[in-house]
Order: structure tokens, then sequence, then C-alpha cells
């Protein structure tokens, strides 16, 4: 980061590292999973294909991140399991949150094609996600019994109550019909009224799915004599187990025993306020601005892959503002957003009570919901490039207490803006004129901005300020009111659109200019 005298706002940030040797679990959520199967019509009350791409992007989540050893899900979520000594970026609750729920989303948009090729994906598919602590193993126990619980008894009320619905009822008294019963009256309700044995119904939605990792043995090359020459491969696989917290079910797989341990006895009753303890969510101070900033995972490597134009890509700018705006259209709660290069910055108003000031919630939502936009707009900026890979962003929560503080905070992202495109450019041009990176880096190595304005002019850039605005000023976001038609009738309310600005955001004309961002 770039020094300026705005460095103080780093102060604010608070440290959510899970400490050892607590366990960490993510669960992953689809947040209107509901509407969203409404709105692409999935079969009711499972619908195959759907599982199956939330099992194919869990799989590809355990290939991606070593550190997970072991993921177990059902209908709209799945909860990832990390290996006990994991260093996973330094165990920050809000890193490790946010970067697997942003691959998770990124993988789902991505392969949405390959299971549902008749079907378009309408809006962007976001999940909300969580970490859970587990103190011991014992508690990881009781909490993937307790979730595999939770999917029987839900997998068994929502095929009687879909019967109900197909068989004529509305879903009003099917739900009437249903209220108050038991599992074995559940049961009897399918086999008497529609022939349904419960326990034949597919493994995948009475059981869920887990997805681990195993060794697989391959044959690399035979010596001269014919001789197979055989090596140990980690793999995937997935497995459907009626007792996934079981002694018998976890001492199959050697990965687990070895990077989890084992059970020492089988759960009893589940007792599910005694999980819900460790279940704890930190809120955001009352009363401050929150700031969620999403960086882009292994950027530099993602624009390499994707041949971005150096030191700025315009359309690769352009699909990050464009995605921001889609957040603050999506979130009214967002009054400002600025950017530059993989990065954004969003401000929830002071009052917000978007998902109840849930710190993880408000990161994971939105972080999912920009990578989804992401996926979904690539196209539309490079209709000639491929999606080679997955992209994937963090995200972090951060409350200011004052707007004075806050307006600080974006002008120290506008100044890191400033310093790191100058360095950049000069940096992108010394390589363009033969020279290594690192031979250019070490020509920058403690210049001041006077000698880096010189060495552009050398290349014949004269005037640093004559450069695109985007790339020096950045990227800002946020509601502009307009007459409500272009006469501008009195007496109507003003109505408003989200646009992208390129300004100084450091002077005190820009914010008396928009009075109302800040309020």
């Amino acid at each position: 980061m770039a020094n300026s005298k705005y460095e103080y706002v780093k102060s604010f940030e608070v440290e959510d590292e899970i400490m050892f040797p607590n366990l960490i679990v993510v669960r992953i959520e689809d947040r209107h999973f509901q509407r969203f199967s409404e709105v692409h019509e999935l079969e009711k009350p499972n619908d195959e294909k759907a599982l199956k791409l939330m099992s194919l992007c869990a799989t590809l989540v355990l290939q991606e991140y070593p550190d997970i050893v072991f993921s177990f899900g059902f209908s709209d979520e799945y909860s990832f399991v990390f290996k006990q000594t994991t260093k996973f970026y330094q165990r920050r609750a809000s890193k490790v949150v946010s970067i697997i729920v942003s691959f998770f989303t990124s993988v789902y948009v991505t392969k949405w094609k390959e299971l549902f090729p008749e079907k378009e994906l309408k809006y962007p598919p976001s999940f909300h996600a969580r970490p859970i602590v587990c103190a011991s193993l014992e508690v990881l126990q009781e909490y993937l019994a307790w979730r595999q619980q939770h999917c029987h008894i839900t997998n068994q009320y929502n095929t009687c109550l879909w019967e109900l619905v197909k068989s004529g009822k509305t879903e009003k008294e099917a739900l009437e019909i249903l209220k108050g019963t038991r599992k074995q009256e559940r049961n009897e309700l399918l086999f008497q009224h529609f022939g349904i044995n419960y326990r034949t119904l597919p493994q995948m939605f009475r059981q869920g799915s887990c997805v681990l990792k195993t060794e697989v043995e391959d044959i690399v090359k035979y010596s001269e004599n014919g001789t197979p020459i055989k090596r140990m491969r980690r793999d995937t696989t997935i497995v459907h187990s009626k007792n996934i917290a079981g002694r018998s079910f976890w001492n199959e797989y050697q990965s687990l025993l070895k990077e989890l341990g084992g059970f020492t006895k089988d759960v009893g009753k589940i007792n599910s306020d005694y999980i819900r303890s460790f279940l704890f969510e930190s809120k955001l101070m009352a009363s401050t601005w929150i700031v969620i900033r999403i960086d882009g995972c292994h950027f530099h490597r993602f624009s390499e892959v994707h041949d971005f134009e150096k030191p700025n890509d315009e359309q690769a700018l352009n699909l990050m503002n464009s995605c921001a705006v889609a957040v603050l259209q999506e979130f009214p709660d967002v009054v400002f957003a600025y950017g530059v290069s993989d990065e954004y910055s969003f401000v929830l108003k002071k009052d917000s009570q978007f998902c109840q000031r849930k710190a993880s919630n408000i990161v994971s939502i939105m972080v999912s919901f920009f990578t989804s936009m992401y996926v979904m707009n690539w196209k539309a900026f490079f209709p000639e490039k491929e999606l080679k890979y997955c992209p994937a962003f963090d995200g972090r929560a951060v409350c200011y207490p004052s707007t004075e503080i806050l307006r600080d905070y974006l002008a120290w992202r506008q100044v890191d803006c400033h310093i790191n495109n100058q360095y950049n450019t000069c940096f992108w041009m010394l390589v363009k004129s033969g020279k290594s990176k690192s031979e250019a880096q070490r020509t920058l190595k403690g210049t001041q901005a006077q000698e880096k304005k010189e060495m552009l002019a050398r290349f014949g850039i004269d005037d640093y300020n004559a450069l695109p605005v985007m790339f020096r000023q950045g990227s800002s976001v946020f509601q502009d009111g307009m007459a409500p038609n272009e006469k501008g009738a009195a007496g109507k309310k003003r109505c408003y659109k989200v646009i992208v600005e390129h300004c100084n955001i450091i002077d005190q004309s820009f914010w008396e200019e928009h009075p109302g961002i800040l309020g």
C-alpha cells in the first residue's frame, strides 16, 4: 500500500483470527433459494441436476484448496471442513469465508450450462456463508450429525408437501395437513397415499452428499521388462452414507483420520441447542459506517492468463465497474462505492440493519453477488475471450465511526490508486522498452513522483494528467438524482439511477456537489 497521511485509517481494521486448536468449518447457503428455484423451474422436492451442480462446486472447491479435507451438503447448503493444522489466510475468518463462498459462486455460474444446457441463468445467484468454530473434534462430529439429521427431516417433510400439492392440494392446505406430524406419520402418509417407501428414495435426497479426498493408484510408466510403475495420486470422491458422523464411516478414510483425527464414540441424541452455542456471529458496531472491501484473489496471475493490457485494461476495469453498479442496484443500503484495479470498497449507510449487521453475512453475500456478476458479465466485456478459470475475490468489513474518518479512508484508497498507477505505468513502459521485470523494479526502486514523471516524459508521456482519468483517479459509483421525465414535471418525486464517475473524491467540492451520498 502507498504511504500517505491517510494511512491511519488502517488502525480501524480488526483482526478476526480463529485461534488454534479450534476446527474451522465454513457453511454456505443460497441467499434466496426458494425464489431462485421457482424462477428457474427446478423440480420439487429435489432437482437432481441442481444437487449435482452443488456437489460439482464442492468438488472443485476441495480441488482448489488443499486445506479443505471434507464437505457435506444437501439442498442449497454445503459445509466445508478444514484440516486441523490449517493456516489458510492466517485463519482470518473474513478472508477464509469470503474466498470460499466467492470461488463456490464462481464455479456455480460457470458450470450452470453443463448441468442445465436448456436453461438460461436468469439472474445472478448469490450465497451467504458463516464460519463455524468447533472447539473439538467431538463438536465437529455433533455438527455433522445435526446437519445430516436436518437433511433427512427437511427432505421427508418436503417430499410429503410436494406430493400433496401434486395430488391437487394447495400449498396452504398441504402445510396444514403436515402441521405437527412426526416422522412415522409422514412415512405412513407417503406409503399409504402415494405408494412411496421413503427408504427407497435416492440416497442423495435422504442422506446428502459427502465430498472428500482419497488416494488412487496410477500407473505412471512401465519398466523395461514391462512391470508397471505406480504412484499414489490425490483425488476427490462423492459418497453417500447413512451416518457421516459415525465411527465406521469416518474410519474408512485415512485422509480424515490423518487431518482431523478419529471419533472415539458414536453420536447419541443430537442436542441442537448445544451445537448452536458454537454458531455465534459477531455484529458490526452500531451507528458506524460499514465498508466492505473486495479484492481479487491472485489477479496478477488472472490478468496474465487472460492477456489483460498493461498497465491498465480498460475493459477489465469497466467489467469491475459494472459489477459495482449491480451491487448498488441490488443492495439499497450501499450508498457509495470506490474502485481501482481489482478492488472495490462499498460503503453502507450508518444506520444500516442489513443482515442485522452480522459481519460474515454481509461480507459473504456481497462478495458472492459481486463474483456472480463478474462471471455473468464477462462475455459482455470480453466477447473474444474465454474465461479460462474461475475467478475469486476476498472481502472484509471495517467500521468507521465518523464521516470524516470514512472520507479519509476513501481518500487513502484514491491516493493509493494514483501512486500505484504512476508506478505501474513507468514499470510497464520499461518492460515494453526491453527491460526484464526485475530490471524495471530495480530502476524504479526509491524513485519519487517527479522522477517518475521525468521517466514517463522520456517515453513520450509529457503530461501524466493527460492519461485516462479512470486510470489515475479510479471509479466512483453512486446514485444520481434525475428529474422524473424530460420536462421535469413539477410535483413528482425525483428518481435515481446508479452512475459511474471518475473524479477527485479527496476534495471537499465533490461531497458538496453530492450532499445526499453520505447524508
